[in-house]
């Protein structure tokens, strides 16, 4: 499928265009700003779908709003009709379409003439009245609160907020993305209005907070709930305006004679992860708990782990090595050790079930062999 999108050099423009590419099926005809728009006929007229995202929404005169929205989009549609075939057609409308601002009229005409033509030829239509997109690409300090605060916060800039109790409905352009594509596979005949889902609704006070906890996780080594939503959007939008330099951060390493502690990651509620080292024949360790709990991973080296329990004196033990990945866990009520086996370095990962605390330790000192 020839797939012709307008203002493929724009934000949504370049996420749909990679997608396509990296689709089997789709190639990709990209109509930019700076394409004659003498081709644009002809263009159509090879083209299996259009996709039509170009728009202009910040002129330096409102009569762009004119000829960027209504007329441009009039020369799409009447492309299509010239082609004399049917070319599935979606429009990237705006919900300012609702509104009788200079930018919302110009999006309500260039949604007439999308129905205008379902209307005469029976085209199929897909039109998308789009609330505020968000997502790696997005052009910062113009008109997304999101990309603007991504990319400020992420390269310690300054950020303006007049009103934290501003509402914001949002889409993520992965979904959108999404969104374009099942419907380029399955074209309805005639015109249809789409909607893109999830949408998830804010406030920018709320959203500023969310994004400088993603920066402060450096420091405090916190994580936020980054796997579901619009966390998991937000996160890999912020992240994407991380300059190279940041690319990478140290942490903490606490070291003695017996190797070096290091804590990677800490979660609000799923505990933390780390790694420690410890020479040949160290022990470490020595202690039971009362809840606390953990998995140990033996990543380089060999080590016995060594437990008794605290109440009938019985004893376990177990050998293992980075050959063979093994998890060994600790039990509640079982003192236990760990003891470098092996005649290199033993290195070996550690995820505990909650962030250490040092008021609560739950770590009592206890040797195996008492």
């Amino acid at each position: 499928m020839r797939v012709l999108i307008t203002g493929a050099g724009g934000f949504i423009g370049k996420n749909l265009t990679v997608v396509l590419c990296e689709t089997p099926g789709y190639e990709v005809v990209r109509v930019g700003r700076d394409s004659p728009a003498s081709l644009l006929p002809a263009q159509v007229a090879s083209a299996d779908a259009v996709v039509h995202l170009a728009g202009v929404n910040r002129p330096t005169d409102q009569v762009e709003f004119e000829t960027g929205n209504v007329d441009l989009t009039k020369s799409v549609c009447k492309a299509i009709e010239r082609s004399g075939r049917p070319v599935p057609l979606i429009l990237a409308s705006s919900t300012q379409a609702e509104l009788n601002s200079p930018y919302g009229l110009s999006k309500r005409a260039a949604e007439r003439a999308s129905e205008e033509l379902a209307a005469s030829t029976g085209n199929s239509v897909s039109i998308y009245r789009l609330p505020n997109v968000f997502g790696k690409w997005c052009r910062p300090n113009y008109n997304s609160v999101v990309a603007t605060f991504c990319h400020n916060i992420a390269n310690d800039l300054p950020i303006r907020i007049d009103d934290p109790a501003t509402g914001l409905l949002l889409v993520h352009v992965d979904d959108v993305v999404a969104e374009f594509v099942a419907a380029l596979s399955a074209p309805q005949k005639g015109l249809r209005w789409g909607a893109v889902t999830p949408e998830y609704r804010t406030t920018v006070g709320d959203l500023a907070r969310q994004i400088e906890a993603f920066r402060n996780c450096r420091d405090d080594l916190v994580v936020e709930r980054v796997g579901t939503g619009l966390v998991r959007a937000l996160y890999a939008t912020y992240v994407s305006y991380l300059p190279t330099r940041k690319f990478a951060y140290g942490l903490p390493s606490h070291g003695d004679p017996r190797g070096v502690f290091v804590e990677m990651l800490k979660t609000l509620d799923s505990g933390q992860f780390s790694y420690f080292t410890a020479h040949p024949g160290v022990t470490r360790g020595g202690h039971y708990h009362h809840t606390k709990t953990e998995k140990f991973l033996v990543v380089k080296g060999s080590a016995r782990f060594r437990f008794r329990h605290l109440m009938t004196g019985e004893r376990y033990e177990i050998d293992v090595s980075g050959d063979q990945p093994t998890v060994v866990e600790t039990i509640p009520g079982w003192t236990h050790d760990i003891t470098n086996t092996g005649h290199d370095e033993l290195i070996v990962m550690l995820w505990a079930n909650e962030i250490f605390d040092r008021a609560r330790p739950d770590t009592v000192a206890s040797k195996v062999d008492a």
